[in-house]
């Protein structure tokens, strides 16, 4: 019997943190074989990013995913993360949506489910532990490991006692950020395994470089199973290397008894198959220990960096490092993973770009400010919480209490959209890009032709197209023209998207665009050329590229300063977009579903 157990994060967590959660199923299957022969503990398969990001960029059904997975790899348990509450979302859900979510997770295949909280609120997991104990499943309670005033060893020692009266089978320490330090590690899985007896996983980004040590003093002091990734998807904001740690165990009371040839050639296929992403690659140093100043976790990182450039904003990113800290100390001290990461670096994102703190605050930090997320670690900021809500109430219960049963109302919501429960669920999920991912899966449109304009009947020529397919030195790419900036600017953005991904070029001039675009714009075929510039006072704009996801006034309606009327998405969160100043609304530039550009006018407002 192997002394330490593996679980190798390459199909999901190593992936996520290097190169934005873009692997393909096509490039997992070929080497199931391989990795099913290896002996592991378990593989981390599912969750986290991975379903958002199947539905959102790879256009792959995450539910056909696991199952195809499921059945590449007989032999091996299949683990996935599950936000407690928020399950894959980023919201609570009703308890009977966490229910039936799990049922239909380990019917697909799941065997182990680490299940988390944001905010370490253990009433948040009860539910979800219960529904895969239910299920006859592995439930692992999972520690976020952070730090901070209101953190320290003897907070995540109770929280350990807590999870296992909570009928747990397994406790996980979660250091999603590469906090944790040799000593500090020693330290807390001494004292978690002198206070519950059972088995302990240690789960430890390498951002820092530390995470070796960390491992191995975790070892030492009693932790059963580590965390591990593939070579070729290890370090950096990854995890430390599955073959590293094979060889410095072997021979030793500690030896994983795996086999460190096989998974040399597992590693030399995922060094090739890592090369067709490199687009996706984070700029991020390697190591970096800014983490511990920053505590920016390691998936996080990796999307900051592919965001802000999306924005054109790339250079703002050491801004945004220091302003994240910021806003965790005046939201609470919060451990940073998703969903809390996400709202609070989406809002320090804002507070850089927009160069006003707060100015624009996400609908996220408002419902976080309430308590619909759980219980703040430490108190809130004041001044932030009255700009955010004002004089709302806070809640102090569970917040999944305070909602109704959803699954018959998400069902009717879907209708014929829906072939399956795993569909409804998808859509409760993701509502906007379930929907819209189900309809072209309808429509048999998930991975469409380029689409080329009609030939001129007079000359026979053909214009250029705004969508189209390329393939650059062997790799195909689906480029998208979605909008341009306004014909007064002299560098003039020109708004695409490669494989989903938005990217933003500048041109000199007109002249430099398709030939057609011009003509384009004139119809209305290019969304958002038609906009005026935002540059009166009553004209209401956005900060950043986004989605219209609610349009909240009427051409003749009265709005005073500060009311809300629109809603956008960027970044995945929603923000308001509200009214400038006091006025009638005159004009409405958008709908439910368009694609806007910063300084264009969305709606205009009379004063």
């Amino acid at each position: 019997m192997p002394g330490i157990h593996v679980t190798d994060v390459i199909l999901r967590d190593a992936h996520q943190s290097l190169i934005a959660t873009r692997m393909r199923i096509g490039d997992m299957l070929p080497i199931c074989e391989q990795l099913d022969r290896i002996g592991y503990w378990s593989l981390e398969v599912w969750g986290g990013a991975t379903f958002d990001a199947c539905l959102r960029y790879l256009k792959e059904d995450p539910w056909l995913r696991l199952q195809q997975l499921r059945t590449a790899l007989p032999n091996t348990r299949l683990q996935m993360l599950l936000r407690g509450q928020n399950l894959l979302g980023y919201r609570h859900y009703s308890d009977d949506v966490v229910r039936a979510f799990v049922s239909r997770a380990a019917d697909n295949g799941i065997d182990v489910f680490r299940i988390f909280d944001a905010l370490n609120d253990t009433r948040n997991l009860q539910t979800a532990i219960d529904a895969v104990k239910q299920a006859g499943r592995h439930a692992q309670g999972t520690i976020c490991y952070t730090t901070s005033p209101v953190h320290n060893t003897e907070v995540f020692v109770g929280m350990a006692r807590e999870l296992e009266a909570m009928g747990c089978d397994s406790i996980a320490i979660k250091d999603m950020a590469g906090l944790l330090t040799p000593m500090v590690t020693a330290e807390l899985v001494s004292a978690i395994k002198a206070a519950s007896g059972l088995p302990l996983h240690l789960h430890c980004h390498a951002t820092a470089g530390t995470a070796e040590m960390c491992l191995l003093k975790a070892i030492e002091n009693g932790c059963e199973h580590i965390d591990t990734a593939i070579s070729s998807f290890s370090g950096s904001t990854s995890h430390a290397a599955t073959e590293s740690l094979v060889a410095a165990l072997h021979d030793t009371r500690f030896d994983t008894g795996l086999d460190l040839e096989a998974l040399q050639v597992i590693g030399l296929y995922f060094r090739t198959v890592r090369k067709k992403y490199h687009q996706f690659e984070s700029e991020s140093h390697d190591p970096d220990t800014r983490v511990q100043v920053y505590q920016v976790p390691g998936g996080m990182i990796s999307n900051l960096y592919t965001q802000l450039r999306e924005q054109g904003a790339l250079d703002h990113i050491d801004e945004v490092f220091h302003e994240i800290p910021r806003v965790r100390e005046e939201l609470g001290f919060p451990p940073l993973v998703t969903p809390t990461s996400q709202i609070i670096g989406t809002q320090a994102v804002l507070n850089v770009l927009t160069g006003k703190r707060y100015e624009t605050i996400t609908n996220e930090v408002k419902l976080y400010l309430q308590g619909r997320y759980g219980r703040a670690p430490a108190p809130l900021d004041p001044v932030v919480r009255q700009q955010a809500i004002g004089a709302e109430q806070m809640i102090d219960v569970r917040p999944a209490d305070l909602l109704p049963d959803e699954m018959d109302t998400l069902q009717a919501a879907v209708g014929e959209l829906a072939s399956c429960e795993e569909d409804v669920l998808t859509c409760a999920m993701f509502p906007e890009i379930g929907r819209e991912f189900l309809k072209h899966r309808q429509q048999g449109t998930l991975r469409p032709e380029p689409l080329l304009a009609p030939a001129d009947t007079d000359t026979g020529t053909r214009s250029r197209p705004t969508e189209f397919n390329v393939t650059l030195h062997g790799e195909p790419y689906h480029i998208k023209i979605t909008g341009t900036g306004h014909r007064t600017q002299d560098n003039r953005p020109f708004y695409m998207t490669v494989n989903g991904v938005p990217e933003e070029v500048l041109v000199e001039t007109l002249d430099e665009l398709p030939a057609d675009t011009a003509a384009k714009q004139e119809t209305g075929q290019i969304k958002g050329s038609q906009r005026p510039r935002a540059t009166q006072p009553g004209h209401v704009t956005t900060s950043m590229p986004g989605t219209i996801v609610e349009v909240l006034v009427k051409v003749d309606d009265e709005v005073t300063a500060g009311t809300p009327v629109l809603i956008t998405e960027a970044m995945k969160m929603e923000t308001e977009i509200q009214a400038p100043t006091t006025g009638r609304v005159t004009a409405i530039h958008v709908s439910k579903g368009d694609s806007v550009n910063p300084d264009e006018t969305l709606i205009e407002i009379n004063i």
